[in-house]
């Protein structure tokens, strides 16, 4: 570590220090000199244009003589690191319209460091250093460059470089661990990914990691979790990357070796003796219907598929707000209590519910409509459900929509 050099923290948060005391950057009425200091301190050498410059202090304000701003908020800028206990020095100079730091105090920033390291890392042609260059450049990444302030153009703009370069050199490192069968190492690296690149999908890797150490049940937790969290984060499971992250999720999924009598027990369904229908996940309905689809080549059994919709007192689907997703619960739970133990529900969307109904009738499908609305509508009610059917035939033709 270099004794005099100012410390710059970019991966994760933003932190300055100069000789083990952190630098104040400045308040809201200081914000050109903070943000001065960003470009200073990261183009360092390399340098920082004036229209760079410009766009980042002042926006899209009119300024008659740009040199002149930012000679002063440099000015500023020299006053405030100066106060701060750092040396009076230039610090920047300019040569054709381009700002560069004088290195009179060195600056050592991990954004840069990451990068080298990295760098270093994909070039090296020596297996057995190829790895630990790796697993260095990895641990070196600690978050996303200058996290909150992603509206200013540059400041995105480096954060998706660094960001991918974290991608490109973590895959390749879980890749060598895979090969190697270095699990531990591998279920390691995810967990710091998770944390330092979070809602990238590194979960799976993570859920492969596990069960390669054989830790199945870790390994469901760890699934059951990952899946509770994304869908906090993106909603429901009709958003189409969260089903294809959960079904890629699950694939990795395994258990240990168990008898017949074991494996069944756990797949029984404890609840399929309360008469009401079976409630799943929108992924297992779609697996679902696609098995039925392929036994239905060799079976008689009549199965509709029923779509119910929430709408207003004008017939108008509801898309949003509280009171949708009040109704929403309520419609599920008529839904449920409506159909036979043989029939599978689901939630498509915000106000959305398909079922499953086998080896029935399209008369049979108006009665169900009629139980749901007797359970689900009040006296007082202006909202209303709306209902689509469609019959799954061998010929693959479909039958008319039948509509309340």
């Amino acid at each position: 570590m270099e004794k005099d050099a100012i410390y710059v923290k970019t991966l994760g948060n933003y932190s300055v220090s100069y000789k083990g005391s952190e630098i104040a950057i400045g308040t809201r009425d200081e914000s050109q000199i903070g943000l001065l200091m960003l470009l200073m301190f990261h183009f360092g050498e390399d340098g920082a244009s004036r229209s760079l410059i410009r766009s980042t202090l002042f926006e899209d304000r009119e300024i008659e003589d740009v040199s002149h701003a930012i000679r002063n908020v440099l000015y500023n800028m020299r006053k405030t690191l100066k106060a701060q206990g750092l040396p009076d020095a230039q610090f920047v100079k300019q040569s054709k319209g381009v700002y560069y730091w004088t290195n009179e105090v060195p600056i050592v920033e991990d954004s840069r460091e990451f990068e080298r390291l990295a760098d270093e890392a994909l070039a090296e042609t020596d297996p057995k250093k190829y790895a630990s260059k790796l697993a260095k450049a990895c641990r070196s990444y600690s978050g996303r460059f200058f996290a909150g302030r992603e509206n200013i153009p540059w400041i995105y703009l480096e954060a998706e470089r660094y960001r991918t370069l974290f991608h490109e050199i973590t895959t390749a490192l879980m890749d060598h661990y895979r090969e190697a069968n270095k699990y531990k190492d591998m279920y390691d690296l995810a967990l710091h990914a998770v944390r330092v690149d979070p809602f990238n999908e590194w979960e799976v890797c993570a859920v492969e990691a596990l069960t390669g150490l054989g830790r199945f049940a870790d390994a469901e937790r760890y699934y059951e979790d990952t899946v509770a969290l994304y869908l906090r984060e993106y909603g429901d499971r009709s958003n189409e990357h969260v089903r294809d992250f959960i079904r890629r999720l699950g694939e990795h999924l395994f258990h240990d070796h168990e008898s017949i009598e074991e494996i069944q027990g756990k797949l029984t369904d404890i609840s399929n003796s309360d008469g009401h229908g079976y409630y799943c996940s929108l992924p297992v309905f779609q697996e679902l219907y696609r098995s039925i689809e392929r036994t239905m080549r060799r079976s008689a059994d009549k199965i509709f598929l029923m779509l119910c919709t929430i709408v207003d007192s004008k017939g108008n689907p509801m898309r949003e707000g509280p009171k949708l997703i009040e109704l929403s619960e309520r419609l599920k739970i008529a839904a449920v209590n409506s159909v036979r133990h043989t029939d599978t529900v689901t939630k498509y969307g915000q106000g959305q519910y398909l079922i499953l109904l086998i080896n029935t009738t399209a008369e049979n499908c108006l009665i169900v409509q009629k139980r749901i609305n007797d359970s689900f509508l009040t006296s007082r009610q202006r909202t209303g459900i709306d209902y689509s059917i469609k019959g799954i035939v061998l010929e693959n033709s479909y039958l008319p929509v039948f509509d309340e």
